[in-house]
């Protein structure tokens, strides 16, 4: 199926071929047609796989069909998305997709001055993409009125649950119409996801996209044994691999992230961090040097990093293995997008082997383990033989160890 099939609105569909957007994705096939139609939807597919322009196409046309009815911009459609850097992209995407409609988009979130965001909503806008802290301000402040709101969308829901966003959520609900169309769409699908789904969404068609819980196929996925201390020459080593076009490395915590990119500052290529204490303007500025290429590699923790469409990665490094299996699906899918192939190194510790043995349970498979390239030390090289006869072990045969 071509997206010339799926009875877009021309101005739209002009927009899209612009972009060079010839064949939907299976989640655009399958969520465009019902949402045009009206339709609640609970929507999950795996990251990068374009979910984004699978709800904006159709609020996009909702509102162009409804513009006959007002005299100028009306808030009718509102998008809830859970990091600056994801609602900043999504209103970027809608731009792109509604250039020739002439529809108003803002932008709202923390971090920044309300001053000019303020300015964009008075000047009246259609579609507002928002984080949930900000919105509510703006609420509070009588600054949004959102009585008027036909078409809601939670994006990442996964991850508002996640970043706490629980009890925002349901206060940014209860000001919202009866009657609304309602879009929920989440890379995963936990309980407490449903359970928000039963409550918000009303005969909602299921749109599921491949599995959730299993890696992307194009992505190819390495596993090193190496001690804590021995992991930024590992990276240091590995990155001299000029195939490594581009490296996103994902650390657990914001100090983490800034002592790694300390230890990296003398190499060739240039290093970008991002995290939720660098100020709004510092992690625009690495987003943009990191998508242009102009820096190699980039430096973040998961929350900073969630939900980013960044094209052509072609390398994921878990620097720290992560403290969930989902976040771990999360990392791995910032590769591999648009249907090009990537790359996964994951880095383990003794202190993480029980988070490596919950991510390989969670995705049903063992990670190919690769011996260390730079001989450490003998103590290390003993800890990686045994670490790997471990990990051969049935999963119910494995002796069991606390979580550190």
């Amino acid at each position: 199926m071509q997206f010339s099939q799926l009875n877009i609105n021309d101005l739209i569909y002009k927009a899209i071929n612009d972009l060079q957007y010839n064949l939907p994705t299976p989640i655009q096939e399958q969520a465009i047609p019902p949402l045009l139609n009206g339709f609640d939807m609970l929507g999950t597919a795996q990251t990068g796989t374009g979910k984004t322009a699978a709800y904006s196409i159709p609020l996009l046309q909702k509102i162009l069909n409804s513009r006959s009815k007002y005299f100028s911009p009306v808030l009718t459609g509102l998008i809830i998305a859970p990091t600056r850097e994801l609602a900043a992209q999504i209103g970027v995407s809608i731009k792109q997709y509604g250039r020739y409609c002439k529809v108003k988009v803002g932008v709202v979130f923390g971090g920044v001055s309300k001053g000019p965001q303020i300015t964009s909503i008075k000047n009246g806008i259609d579609i507002l993409v928002a984080t949930p802290g900000r919105l509510l301000d703006l609420v509070d402040s009588k600054i949004v009125d959102l009585s008027k709101i036909n078409y809601f969308v939670l994006d990442e829901a996964d991850q508002m649950l996640d970043m706490g966003f629980l009890r925002d959520i349901k206060r940014i609900i209860s000001k919202l119409p009866k009657i609304r169309q309602t879009m929920l769409f989440s890379a995963t699908m936990p309980k407490e996801i449903l359970s928000l789904a039963e409550s918000l969404l009303t005969k909602p068609v299921r749109v599921s996209i491949g599995s959730v819980d299993t890696p992307l196929d194009a992505i190819s996925q390495t596993l090193y044994r190496v001690e804590k201390s021995n992991k930024a020459d590992l990276l240091m080593h590995l990155l001299k691999d000029e195939t490594i076009s581009s490296a996103l490395v994902f650390t657990r915590t914001k100090n983490g992230a800034n002592r790694l990119t300390k230890k990296l500052i003398d190499q060739p290529y240039k290093t970008e961090v991002i995290h939720g204490n660098k100020s709004q303007n510092a992690r625009t500025a690495a987003l943009t040097n990191f998508k242009n290429h102009t820096s190699r590699v980039m430096i973040a923790t998961d929350i900073a990093a969630r939900g980013l469409d960044i094209s052509k990665i072609s390398h994921v490094f878990n620097y720290d293995m992560p403290e969930t299996p989902e976040t771990y699906l999360h990392r791995m899918g910032r590769t591999g997008r648009a249907g090009e192939a990537g790359i996964t190194i994951s880095f383990c510790s003794n202190e993480e082997l029980n988070l490596l043995k919950d991510v390989q349970k969670h995705i049903g498979m063992e990670i190919p383990q690769k011996k260390s390239p730079i001989v450490f030390s003998k103590k290390e090289e003993t800890n990686q033989t045994s670490v790997s006869e471990e990990t051969k072990q049935p999963f119910h045969n494995r002796p069991n160890r606390r979580r550190y």
